[in-house]
Formats: C-alpha cells, structure tokens, sequence
C-alpha cells in the first residue's frame, strides 16, 4: 500500500481513500464504496504455462476472456494462480490486489472496458482499503495500450 501511495504522490495522481470493512467480492467492495459496480478493477493474477505471471485488469462488471488474454500475453495456456502464489507474488491477500503489476515486477494487461469510466476504484492490497482515482491516471501509470479480452 505505501508503495502505491507514493506512485501516486511521485506520478500527481489525485486519489481518494476508503475504509470499509472487509470485502471479498467485486460486488462487495462496490457496495461498500458505494460505487457502481462497473468503476471497480479486478486485478487478476495468472500463470503461464511458462510459469510466469501476469497480471490482468478488468471492469469488475466484465468476465475475463481467457483465450483472448493468452494471444496478448504470447502464451499456449493460462490459469488463475493459487491462494499461495498471488500471495507470493504481490505480497497482497487474493481479492485485494492492486492494478499496477510493475510494482510486483509483472506484466500488465488492461482492459479497454476499465477505461471506459472517468473513475476507477480498486482494492490497494488490503481488504479493508480502496482507492479511487482517474481512469486516464491509471491508464497513464500503466502505461499500457488497453486491449479487449473480456466478455459481459
């Protein structure tokens, strides 16, 4: 969380904090934020089956499209990591993990459907914490052009 901060502090990105109580659901944390369900990002962590990782944000509206996120990400198969290894990976418990992966030093793929709102809201690696700030401020941060690889 204190690394995001400070992205944020470093990059000018105007932001907004939430407290809430634990949440463990998109729908939950939209709920808890009071915010429609559509400005929240999921932040996917997947496994190539190089053994690599890569991180995939969504509209929390939006199911991934796992075949169009394997031409992006140059891979045969993909899959959701496990418990343990989103743990390892990101130091943040599973449903808590933030959209920007170059601070876990993994790849990021956004979806265009984040992009589609003037804010976003996300989870900042507790589940008890959220933050809001600009789509084109997150698009900027990540540097990443959006892509299309999630279905209604």
């Amino acid at each position: 969380m204190r690394r995001l901060l400070e992205l944020f502090s470093r990059e000018g990105v105007e932001y907004q904090l939430y407290e809430h109580e634990p949440v463990y659901t998109s729908e939950q944390a939209s709920k808890a934020r009071g915010v429609e369900l559509k400005t929240g990002v999921k932040a996917l962590v997947l496994k190539t089956n190089e053994g690599k990782f890569v991180l995939a944000d969504t509209a929390a509206d939006r199911r991934l499209d796992l075949k169009k996120l394997q031409t992006l990400a140059s891979t045969s198969k993909l899959h959701f990591a496990s418990r343990e290894e989103v743990l390892s990976v990101t130091h943040c418990e599973p449903g808590s993990v933030h959209p920007f992966g170059s601070l876990f030093g993994i790849p990021t793929y956004l979806d265009r459907s984040v992009i589609e709102n003037e804010f976003v809201d996300f989870n900042i690696g507790v589940l008890t914490r959220s933050a809001r700030i600009r789509a084109d401020d997150l698009r900027r941060l990540l540097g990443s052009t959006p892509a299309e690889f999630t279905k209604r």
